[in-house]
């Protein structure tokens, strides 16, 4: 993980899987939409030569799969519907 952008990134996706972890025992459900727009944007933002592993499981909106490939631990996703790991 080289760019600031990929930075933010793993930060934005951290905070959405903390987030999904606690609405099993919260009350009010949080707001994840605010999360999910901050992504998008800061996948537009990835430059052009970003590794086209990351800008798939983004685009396709496996950010589960994203987060850990910029945890450089891409090793540990599995293979998806789409035949792509």
């Amino acid at each position: 993980m080289n760019s600031p952008v990929e930075r933010q990134l793993l930060a934005a996706l951290t905070q959405l899987a903390e987030t999904v972890k606690t609405m099993p025992t919260t009350n009010s459900k949080p707001n994840l939409l605010p999360i999910f727009s901050h992504l998008d944007e800061l996948t537009k933002q990835l430059p052009r030569d970003a590794d086209p592993t990351l800008l798939h499981y983004l685009h396709k909106k496996s950010y589960e799969k994203a987060r850990l490939f910029l945890h450089g631990r891409d090793a540990e996703n599995q293979l998806g519907n789409c035949r792509h790991v």
